[in-house]
């Protein structure tokens, strides 16, 4: 078939094989051609594993290092006249290359929520891998179905008062006035619940109890905290009480020992999660503009190169005074959010082309979906029924 965009909401409900896949070659070519730490995991499991920072956990430690890899995804495959997820795409191409590059990789695709997941993975650890020893917590749901039955949704709103500051809508790229009424307590528990670290703890938990993790095992998961105009949204919205909760159980699990567990604070980037996000699709808009300006700009794949071969490995942790590893360094620079911010303050519908990178914005978010890829013929017949080779469908 041939296969074209369709975006509804902050989502693209179609995704490209052939891009997805070139788009996976990019990025472990990228790995390839780094420099590495002597020394790094060896056997990983990430939590997450399909797109966005958990996709590139999983190919910088298989490329740096020469790691096992075990992903947990939940993503479809293609069905009739729909597309497969991206993630269905990226996980298959990533199958690929590893195969044929000589390296471990299995995927399980469910909810990774589910103790029946957390069993399945266990069971593989046991039988291919034995003892892993790095544990990537990369997920970004909307929503968590937990043991009892009871789901939970994440909501994006404010925290104690309603917020009110400049937004992009990204349908006809105006920029206009928006203001986010602030979250119950009951939306704040459940935006913890499903994104802070309680299913953390519950898998390192599983997996100590099972006896699969070596004795000096790091796991690491994500956040972000970013400058104060996103703050009401973020660090000091519903997702920031999940954040603090997240940071909170890594510091709870090492005092606990048997595992080293960090939180790394990332970069602002396009993913369909901040995509979402009121406000912040703008930041990152004038933020792109900034960095790519000063040289300094890095995706995904750079991201978590730098803090596999930098920062996590290749000697002591690098850290914060509160231990978090900050992977924003490049973001939170006085002089880039210096200019970042005097754009903002001026930044209107008539100046967006000459105050913010929208081009390039729109181009990575389109790229998570395997479009705008150079090299990838987009009016040629796809076959849209990819099968992951680790997973029976």
């Amino acid at each position: 078939m041939i296969i074209k965009p369709k975006v509804r909401g902050f989502i693209c409900t179609t995704a490209h094989p052939e891009g997805c896949r070139a788009e996976v070659k990019r990025e472990i070519e990228y790995v390839k051609a780094q420099d590495h730490a002597a020394d790094g995991p060896k056997k990983v499991l990430v939590i997450g594993a399909s797109m966005g920072y958990g996709l590139a956990s999983r190919i910088s430690a298989a490329y740096s290092f020469g790691a096992a890899t075990l992903g947990v995804i939940f993503d479809k495959p293609a069905s009739g006249a729909r597309t497969a997820t991206s993630g269905w795409y990226n996980t298959a191409a990533f199958e690929e290359f590893a195969k044929a590059d000589g390296l471990y990789a299995r995927t399980v695709n469910g909810d990774a929520y589910s103790k029946e997941i957390k069993d399945q993975v266990i069971d593989i650890i046991k039988n291919d891998l034995g003892k892993i020893d790095c544990v990537v917590y990369s997920l970004a749901a909307p929503r968590r179905t937990d043991t009892d039955g009871t789901m939970y949704t994440s909501v994006l709103k404010t925290v104690g008062s309603s917020y009110t500051n400049k937004t992009i809508n990204l349908k006809d790229n105006t920029v206009g006035d928006i203001t986010v009424e602030p979250a119950s307590q009951e939306e704040i528990d459940a935006t913890v619940k499903v994104m802070g670290g309680e299913d953390w703890k519950l898998w390192i938990d599983a997996l100590k109890a099972a006896d699969v993790l070596t004795d000096d095992a790091v796991t690491v998961a994500y956040s972000y905290i970013g400058p104060v105009i996103t703050h009401p949204m973020y660090a000091d919205g519903s997702i920031g009480k999940a954040k603090d909760h997240l940071f909170a159980t890594a510091k709870e699990m090492t005092a606990q020992g048997n595992v080293r567990a960090y939180i790394s604070v990332n970069k602002a980037l396009v993913t369909q999660s901040s995509a979402a996000i009121p406000i912040v699709p703008l930041y990152i808009s004038i933020l792109y503009k900034v960095m790519k300006a000063h040289g300094v700009h890095e995706g995904c794949i750079e991201q978590m190169c730098r803090l596999f071969n930098t920062k996590l490995y290749g000697g002591e942790v690098k850290t914060d005074a509160e231990g978090r590893i900050r992977m924003d360094d490049l973001e939170m620079q006085e002089d880039i959010q210096n200019e970042v911010d005097t754009l903002w303050s001026s930044i209107c519908t008539e100046n967006l082309d000459t105050h913010a990178d929208l081009s390039g914005y729109h181009e990575d978010f389109y790229k998570l979906f395997g479009f705008g890829i150079d090299g990838v013929d987009y009016e040629a017949d796809a076959d849209a029924a990819v099968a992951i080779p680790s997973i029976e469908q």
